[in-house]
């Protein structure tokens, strides 16, 4: 199967401050990996660092094909590659649509902007019901959808997803991963990063267990029921 992302070796902190001590993972096409560990392990250092927003030491990373180690942000997302940090960060005072037209910044034809919009409001009909709605008045679960949306805008073929479960309820929490499964029907690539171990076991085809800023651990659904993951996030208790 293709390789839709690879990481070798990677080494990545902040400052004089190590975070990822040589990681090493890939991502297929068509795939929904996670990432999981305990808090502290280095799980959105390693989203940051492919999206450069943090210190590479070493290592490569290789989208499609392509080393792009250190590589432009606006240029990455021209790539194919969409982040989307935690904390649904959606601009609140602007309305539902000005914001997935905020997602197709890239685009000058006005005419893809428009498909694009039309597309996601397909997937998303309670966006296009809200279009005119701020977006600080939608639910901690539109607005995460609403984010995930906006990503949609770029064209993307790899996502790159920090904790979407973070603070919602757990029907949000399926409607969700609902999403990211769908996602993954339609040809793009997902690395999630989730402290919600099982419901991202449950979702995702491959998973890398980090702790220490090292991948100790991987493999699919059965390594929940490893003594070694209980260990890691309850000490063994």
């Amino acid at each position: 199967m293709i390789k839709t992302l690879e990481i070798r070796n990677l080494r990545a902190g902040y400052g004089d401050s190590e975070i990822l001590k040589g990681v090493s993972l890939n991502v297929r096409s068509k795939e929904i990996v996670a990432i999981i560990g305990p808090n502290g392990s280095g799980k959105t250092t390693l989203l940051r660092s492919i999206f450069n927003q943090c210190s590479i030491y070493s290592g490569e990373i290789i989208f499609r094909g392509k080393i792009i180690t250190r590589g432009v942000t606006h240029k990455l997302i021209r790539e194919g590659i969409s982040y989307i940090p935690q904390g649904r960060q959606v601009f609140g005072s602007m309305t539902v649509l000005e914001n997935l037209e905020m997602g197709g910044f890239m685009f000058k034809n006005k005419t893809t902007v428009k498909e694009n919009i039309d597309k996601v409001f397909f997937r998303f009909p309670f966006l296009k019901q809200s279009k005119n709605e701020y977006a600080f008045n939608l639910s901690g679960g539109q607005q995460q959808s609403l984010s995930i949306a906006r990503a949609l805008m770029q064209g993307s073929s790899l996502m790159l997803l920090d904790e979407p479960s973070l603070g919602l309820s757990p029907k949000m929490v399926s409607e969700i991963f609902e999403i990211i499964r769908e996602l993954k029907s339609n040809g793009i690539s997902v690395l999630l990063v989730e402290q919600n171990a099982k419901k991202a076991a449950d979702n995702a085809d491959r998973i890398y267990v980090l702790e220490h800023g090292e991948i100790v651990m991987e493999g699919s659904h059965e390594l929940l029921n490893d003594r070694r993951l209980k260990d890691i996030y309850f000490g063994g208790e």
